[in-house]
């Protein structure tokens, strides 16, 4: 089964209240994840809080490109992100 994001909701701060296809739901906060040059304007709260849920990524997007893997956001949704 492809994960994909059913619904988004801006909860506080960098955190991002999912809900998942397969029945996973809960919240990421992302603060820590907005590294590199794609995801630097994300630390800007008022554009991080401008996602939205595009259709055909199944994720959530913003309007410079930006993205997450759903199945990133599934694993940190879980608590399953790795540690380096």
């Amino acid at each position: 089964m492809f994960v994909h994001i059913t619904k988004a909701t801006h909860v506080s701060d960098w955190k991002l209240w999912l809900e998942f296809n397969d029945g996973t739901r809960g919240e990421v906060d992302l603060r820590d994840e907005l590294e590199g040059e794609i995801f630097e304007p994300l630390r800007d709260l008022e554009f991080f809080k401008s996602f939205v849920l595009d259709s055909e990524l199944d994720t959530v997007v913003w309007s410079n490109g930006a993205d997450f893997a759903p199945e990133y956001l599934r694993d940190l949704v879980q608590g399953e992100r790795e540690v380096a």
